[in-house]
């Protein structure tokens, strides 16, 4: 399948972005996720179905659609913002009409009770300023569905016809209703306004990203620099890079050393050195001295665009919470209409009281607009996936930020997880001229392991190497056939081990044809903030340490960081992780924290899986969450946005759906004038961005 993004244009609240991702969904070979603050579609597809066939069905509809070309533009706000203005200053005399009503309010003007007045001032602010609603209502009608568009419209037609016929029937002494209707509709675009504005700042942290990457670059060709737009950059081009400027793209160093700003990748604000042939990454600030660098990965691979594609990704994705959401502010608006019907009804002919029934009626149709409750989710997911970005954290959607929240048990991996991932050989044993030979086979291996031992004194030259996943290897040195690594290859090959006190060091054993002739011990030192964050975490959920290390090296690690020895998974292969992270699944909800290589296995089967992404060779993609860099104090920042986002969804949900609930049989009863109502609807929307719009200064600080 292949995915398609468009444009959506004409929305206005969440039973238009239902009422198109139910319709695609209908189509064989589509699954569709519509967003309705940003606006857009994500639409994955089978081969033989085109996007003209999409943005024909979404047009059908009464909808605009186009292919979306980059990030959501800025939204030019000023022909809203004229239609405001025009519609405020007509509607302000009428205003006044409502505000002469109240008892003892000493102001009178005549004119403004003439009907002919207000029929001139209230009939351009429907037909011209409102005409949006109109157009909106008759699109959704049309397409069988029924959205905030067809209440507003309802709400003040009524108003306004009931109002032309009081004026023609009952010239001398007409109930008027003509402010209701015009106020309605300003109050309505202030509304949309201030909600506009509001959720414009929700793309910062996406906007911020973007922003990072640099224009131009300094392109080396026979000797002489030429400064070129970035665009133009190829792999293998060499480029000059000068202190105080953006690295362009990523690539190596092939000439000079220097020190990088990575905070914008990693969260780290301490700078880093790097030397020749080290890895540069596009986006990042070179701090020191110039450089020459060889371009590898330009345009759409470099890993910053990857981020700002994980992060739109995370952004347009759907939470679980959210389809509950939707499926509500489907069904709402019909449910609403005849809720307006029946209170029409009841004071009219119970009561027979007709001012009371089209008060009430209009403020029934107009208070329960589902704009909050469309907006509740995807605007908190918005900003809170932003902000996690903004630290180093990057969630690949919002179904895996509310899995993140919602863990039981925490399992990390342990090499490079919870320990630097450096281990030092702190002790030898045995036969030295064996040793040495097996320090040359291990400068074959990349293994954390070999590059310790590697550092060494070694002899001999390695005429055969073979590694051996998870276990160590086989070499051929100098015409010894060795045998180099684990416990467990050790035992595979019958050897029995040597009576050697490692305690919790990591051996590394070497043997020939006879038997084990030597041993390497080695220990890794914990990261720092491993324990402070275990502490952390221990408070709410169980933490299980898993690791193909020895049991009495993960014991020592478990005992350093507080972790029970039951919580303890030891001398595991890789491919046997995801069956551990699966048998405690049976326990609760599983979040998996690794490396994110040779824990590919138990990230993929755990509820939700944390890799750690360093350097150029990490695909984003691979993981539910990513923390950019080595910090394991991003997992309890991932962790912590992934709480503070979901507790900002709940806190909108319940106060639109109580909005709705209480406002409803309020305006019912009579209680609320229809202006307020419109009032009420139109700020609950702006509050629940507002809201949203909170997370932007909480979960720390960036690059803390």
């Amino acid at each position: 399948m292949k995915t398609v993004e468009l444009s959506i244009q004409g929305m206005t609240c969440a039973a238009c972005s239902a009422r198109i991702e139910k319709v695609l969904n209908k189509m064989d070979g589509v699954e569709a996720t519509v967003n309705l603050p940003l606006e857009t579609a994500t639409i994955r597809v089978e081969d033989g179905i085109t996007e003209e066939e999409l943005i024909a069905r979404i047009e059908k509809l009464g909808y605009g659609a186009a292919h979306k070309v980059e990030m959501t533009p800025k939204r030019d706000l000023r022909p809203l913002e004229r239609k405001v203005l025009i519609s405020s200053l007509l509607s302000a005399p009428l205003l006044l009409v409502m505000i002469t009503h109240i008892p003892g309010f000493m102001f009178h003007a005549d004119w403004l009770m003439n009907p002919w007045w207000q029929f001139a001032l209230a009939t351009p602010v429907l037909f011209w300023i409102g005409a949006q609603f109109y157009q909106g209502a008759y699109k959704s009608l049309k397409s069988g569905s029924a959205n905030m568009d067809v209440l507003v419209a309802t709400g003040t037609s009524a108003a306004y016809f009931y109002s032309v016929f009081e004026m023609l029937a009952h010239p001398m002494h007409p109930a008027l209703y003509f402010e209701t209707s015009a106020v309605l509709i300003t109050l309505v675009l202030v509304g949309k306004w201030l909600e506009a504005r509001a959720k414009e700042k929700t793309t910062d942290a996406l906007k911020s990203l973007l922003s990072l990457q640099a224009k131009e670059a300094i392109l080396l060709v026979d000797g002489e620099e030429r400064a070129v737009a970035v665009e133009l950059v190829r792999a293998g081009d060499m480029l000059v890079v000068r202190p105080g400027e953006k690295v362009p793209v990523d690539g190596r160093i092939i000439e000079g050393e220097t020190i990088i700003d990575e905070s914008m990748l990693t969260g780290e604000s301490i700078p880093t050195e790097k030397a020749m042939g080290a890895e540069i990454v596009g986006g990042t600030i070179n701090r020191s001295h110039r450089v020459v660098m060889q371009a590898e990965r330009v345009g759409s691979e470099t890993m910053l665009a990857q981020i700002v594609r994980v992060v739109e990704q995370a952004q347009t994705d759907k939470a679980p919470i959210q389809r509950q959401a939707d499926r509500i502010s489907g069904v709402f608006v019909p449910i609403v209409v005849a809720i307006s019907a029946v209170t029409f009804a009841v004071w009219a002919f119970g009561f027979g009281n007709l001012d009371m029934a089209i008060r009430s009626s209009i403020a029934v149709l107009v208070i329960a607009c589902p704009c909050a409750l469309g907006l509740a989710t995807p605007t908190s997911i918005m900003v809170g996936t932003g902000r996690a970005a903004e630290q180093g954290v990057l969630f690949k959607g919002g179904g895996q930020l509310e899995s993140l929240n919602g863990a039981d048990i925490v399992v990390f991996d342990k090499t490079g997880t919870l320990t630097n991932g450096t281990p030092e050989v702190v002790a030898t044993f045995g036969d030295e001229t064996l040793m040495r030979q097996a320090v040359m086979a291990e400068r074959q291996s990349t293994h954390p392991l070999a590059t310790a031992i590697g550092k060494l004194d070694g002899t001999g030259r390695v005429e055969q190497m073979e590694e051996l996943a998870g276990r160590g290897l086989k070499a051929v040195v100098d015409g010894n056939e060795l045998l180099i690594g684990s416990v467990r290859l050790m035992e595979e090959a019958g050897f029995s081990l040597p009576d050697w006190k490692m305690g919790a060091m990591t051996p590394v054993y070497v043997a020939d044809a006879s038997g084990i002739q030597a041993a390497f011990g080695l220990k890794d030192r914990l990261k720092q903030g491993s324990r402070d964050v275990v502490a952390e975490l221990a408070k709410t959920r169980a933490v299980y340490v898993l690791t193909g290390d020895r049991k009495e090296v993960a014991l020592d690690v478990a005992r350093e960081l507080g972790i029970p020895a039951s919580n303890v998974i030891a001398e595991v292969l890789p491919v046997e992780k995801a069956d551990h992270v699966e048998a405690l699944k049976k326990k609760g909800r599983v979040a998996m924290v690794g490396d994110g290589m040779n824990d590919a296995p138990a990230l993929a089967v755990a509820d939700v899986g944390i890799a750690f992404g360093s350097g150029t060779d990490v695909a984003l993609e691979a993981a539910d969450v990513t923390v950019m860099g080595k910090d394991v104090v991003g997992v309890n920042r991932a962790l912590e946005m992934s709480r503070l986002t979901m507790k900002n969804i709940r806190q909108n949900l319940f106060w639109a759906l109580a909005y709705n609930s209480l406002g409803i049989p309020v305006a019912a009863a009579g209680l609320l004038a229809p202006w307020i109502a419109g009032a009420a609807m139109a700020f609950s929307s702006v509050s629940v961005v507002l809201n949203a719009l909170r997370l932007k200064t909480q979960g720390g600080h960036p690059h803390e």
